[in-house]
C-alpha cells in the first residue's frame, strides 16, 4: 500500500534512473517517503497478505465493542449511540496519528466513571447541558495528550506505582458495581454521590424486578463463561444479543424489563464545546490525562504485532490527542486506550490499524442503519456487561501479592481505593497520584549514608552483611550513598554524613565518597556536599569521591563547583585507587 507510492526506478540518491521508469517526479517520490512518517505511520510495512487477517480481527472487534461502548455510554449518562461516536473517532484520530499497530481505543470504563459525576453536577447547576461539557472536557484532554506527545512526556506515566493503581482500579470497580444495581435489578437510581446511591439502592431493594436481574446476572454468567474458554469469544454480544431475544419472546417490557428503545440514527450533529467551562474542566482534564497516559503506555508497551516496531509511546499520545479532538467534535467524550480489546485484537492476529478500522465501519453502518436492531436491548443486559468489567480490573492476584510481600505498600492500595470509593472519583483519583508521588519521594528520603568494608583478599569494598564484618584501614573511612542527591535528601544526607565521620573511635585522615550509587545532583544537595567537604578541611580531613559513574551527576557536581572545590586530585575511578593514591601521600 505505501510501497505503491514509491517509484521503483529511484536511484539511492533519489532521482529516476529514466524519465519513463516513473511517471512520478522525484519530489513527489520523496513526499511519498515522507508521508507515512507523518500520517498513518502503523501501516509502515504493510501488504497486502495481511488484508484477511486484519478483516477477521476487525470482525472480532466490532462483536466485542458494540455492546461495551453501548454499556460505557450509559455509564457516563449518556445515549448508547454517543459510545459508538466515541468509538469512531478514537479509532479515526489513533489510526492517523498513533504509532502502535494493534492498540485500540474508545469509550473506556476506566475514565469514564471519574468524569460522569462531575457532568453531571455541571449539567444539573447551569445553563450548559452534559454533552456540551463533555465535548468540552475531551476537547482539553486532547490538547493535553498533544502536548504530551510533542514534548516527549512519556515517563509521566510512570509516576502512578502499582499499588495506587490497583487501588484506584478497585475503587473504579466499586462504582461502576453500585452505578449498575439499578439497572441490573430494575429498580429506580438514586441520585448524588455513591452513599445516597447505595441508601437509594437498600431503599427500593423490596421493588427489584427478578426478570431484569436475570437477564442481567445471565449476561454477566455468559460472559465469564466464555472468557473461561477463549477471549476472542463476542461474548457481550452473544449475553445482549440472547437477552434482547428472550425480551422479545417472552414480551418482557410487559412486565417492567426496561430496555434501550429507539435510538436515533443518523450521523452526530457536530458539536461546539463550552469556553465558558474550560476554567473549571482543566484540573478535571489533568487528572483524565494523567490516567490515559498510564494506560496508554501499558497498552503499548504490553501488546505488539509480531512484525511492528520498538514501541513508541510518546506518538501514541499524540494518537490519542488527535482521537479525543475528534471525539469532542462529534459530540463524545473522552477516549481512552483499551487493555481488554487490543488483547482481542493481538489474539485474533491484527497485524495493522486495518482491523480497528474495520470495526469502526462496521459501528458506523450500525450507526446509520441499523439503530433499529437495538430497540429491545434491555437495560439489564447492559449492567450485566459492566459487571463483568468491574470484577476484570480488579487485581485480586496483585492484591494478594502486594499484601504478602510488601504490607506497607498494601496500605497504598487501601488507602487509594478508600479515596475513590469515599470522595469524589476525580478527588479520590488526585488523593492516589499524591500517595504515589510521595511513596516514590519516601524511598528516596528513607537513603542513608553506608559505611563500607574492604573483603579480604580483593580490592572490593562492600556494605558488610554482618555488622563488624570486613576490613576497615587505619584513617580511611568509605561511605556510599545508594540514591540520587537530591533536595529530598540533602539534610539526611549532610548529616549521616558529618556524624558518621565525627562517630569514629580513631582519628580520620581520609574520607571516601563511594559514588556509584549517585544518579543525579540538584543543587541544594551540592551546597549539602561542599558544606560536608568543609567540615573535613576544619577538621584536617582528606576528602575524596571514588566511582562517579552518573554522567548527569559529573556534570552536575562540575556545574554547581563542588569538583572545583574537591579538586581534580581527590576524584577516582575506584576506591581502593584513591586508597592507596592518597594514603602513599601523607
Amino acid at each position: 500500500m505505501i510501497s505503491s507510492l514509491r517509484c521503483v526506478g529511484m536511484t539511492s540518491h533519489g532521482r529516476n534512473k529514466s524519465e519513463g521508469q516513473c511517471g512520478l517526479s522525484a519530489n513527489m517520490s520523496v513526499a511519498g517517503r515522507r508521508w507515512p512518517r507523518i500520517l498513518f505511520s502503523s501501516f509502515e510495512g504493510w501488504t497486502k497478505d495481511y488484508i484477511a487477517r486484519d478483516i477477521v480481527a476487525g470482525l472480532t472487534l466490532a462483536a466485542i465493542t458494540i455492546p461495551e461502548q453501548m454499556a460505557t455510554a450509559k455509564l457516563g449518562g449518556f445515549e448508547p449511540q454517543v459510545g459508538f461516536y466515541a468509538f469512531i473517532a478514537a479509532t479515526i484520530g489513533f489510526a492517523a496519528l498513533g504509532a502502535s499497530r494493534v492498540l485500540t481505543a474508545g469509550a473506556d470504563s476506566t475514565i469514564t466513571p471519574i468524569f460522569a459525576g462531575t457532568l453531571a453536577a455541571l449539567a444539573a447547576g447551569s445553563s450548559t447541558t452534559i454533552g456540551s461539557a463533555a465535548t468540552t472536557l475531551a476537547l482539553l484532554v486532547g490538547v493535553m495528550l498533544l502536548a504530551g506527545g510533542i514534548l516527549k512526556l512519556g515517563w509521566i506515566a510512570n509516576l502512578l506505582s502499582t499499588p495506587v493503581i490497583t487501588g484506584f482500579l478497585a475503587g473504579i470497580a466499586v462504582h461502576i458495581v453500585v452505578s449498575q444495581l439499578p439497572s441490573l435489578l430494575g429498580i429506580v437510581k438514586g441520585a448524588g454521590d455513591l452513599a445516597a446511591q447505595v441508601v437509594a439502592i437498600a431503599t427500593n431493594l423490596s421493588r427489584l424486578n427478578p426478570f431484569s436481574t436475570a437477564i442481567g446476572l445471565g449476561v454477566f454468567a455468559v460472559m465469564l463463561l466464555a472468557e473461561r474458554i477463549s477471549a476472542r469469544i463476542p461474548s457481550a454480544l452473544i449475553g445482549v444479543g440472547l437477552a434482547a431475544l428472550v425480551v422479545l419472546a417472552f414480551d418482557l417490557e410487559r412486565r417492567g424489563v426496561a430496555v434501550l428503545g429507539a435510538l436515533p440514527g443518523g450521523l452526530p450533529r457536530l458539536a461546539l464545546p463550552n469556553f465558558d467551562l474550560l476554567r473549571q474542566l482543566t484540573p478535571l482534564a489533568l487528572i483524565i490525562t494523567l490516567v490515559i497516559m498510564m494506560q496508554t503506555a501499558t497498552v503499548t508497551y504490553s501488546f505488539r504485532s509480531p512484525a511492528e516496531r520498538a514501541p513508541d509511546v510518546d506518538r501514541d499520545f499524540l494518537g490519542l490527542g488527535v482521537g479525543n479532538l475528534v471525539a469532542a467534535f462529534l459530540g463524545a467524550f473522552p477516549v481512552d486506550a483499551s487493555p481488554p480489546r487490543t488483547a482481542v485484537v493481538v489474539e485474533s492476529g491484527s497485524r495493522s490499524q486495518l482491523s480497528a478500522l474495520v470495526a469502526a465501519i462496521i459501528v458506523l453502518v450500525l450507526v446509520l442503519w441499523g439503530s433499529a436492531l437495538l430497540d429491545h436491548v434491555p437495560e439489564a443486559a447492559l449492567a450485566g456487561v459492566l459487571l463483568f468489567v468491574a470484577q476484570r480490573i480488579v487485581r485480586l492476584d496483585t492484591i494478594v501479592k502486594v499484601s504478602r510481600q510488601a504490607p506497607v505498600e498494601c496500605l497504598l492500595i487501601l488507602l487509594t481505593a478508600a479515596a475513590i470509593i469515599v470522595l469524589p472519583i476525580h478527588t479520590g483519583t488526585a488523593i492516589g497520584i499524591g500517595l504515589s508521588l510521595l511513596h516514590g519521594v519516601s524511598m528516596t528520603i528513607r537513603t542513608h549514608p553506608i559505611e563500607l568494608r574492604k573483603l579480604p583478599g580483593t580490592t572490593v569494598w562492600w556494605p558488610p552483611e554482618i555488622p563488624g564484618q570486613g576490613e576497615r584501614q587505619n584513617g580511611v573511612a568509605v561511605i556510599a550513598f545508594q540514591a540520587p542527591l537530591l533536595f529530598t535528601n540533602a539534610e539526611i544526607f549532610k548529616s549521616r554524613m558529618i556524624e558518621t565521620i565525627d562517630g569514629y573511635d580513631e582519628p580520620l585522615s581520609l574520607v571516601i565518597l563511594e559514588a556509584s550509587g549517585i544518579a543525579d545532583v540538584d543543587f541544594t544537595a551540592a551546597q549539602a556536599l561542599i558544606e560536608i567537604l568543609n567540615h573535613c578541611r576544619a577538621a584536617n580531613i582528606r576528602f575524596a569521591v571514588a566511582r562517579l559513574e552518573s554522567i548527569r551527576a559529573h556534570m552536575a557536581l562540575n556545574r554547581f563547583g563542588v569538583l572545583h572545590e574537591l579538586g581534580p586530585d581527590h576524584l577516582f575511578h575506584s576506591v581502593d585507587e584513591a586508597v592507596n593514591q592518597l594514603t602513599r601521600q601523607q
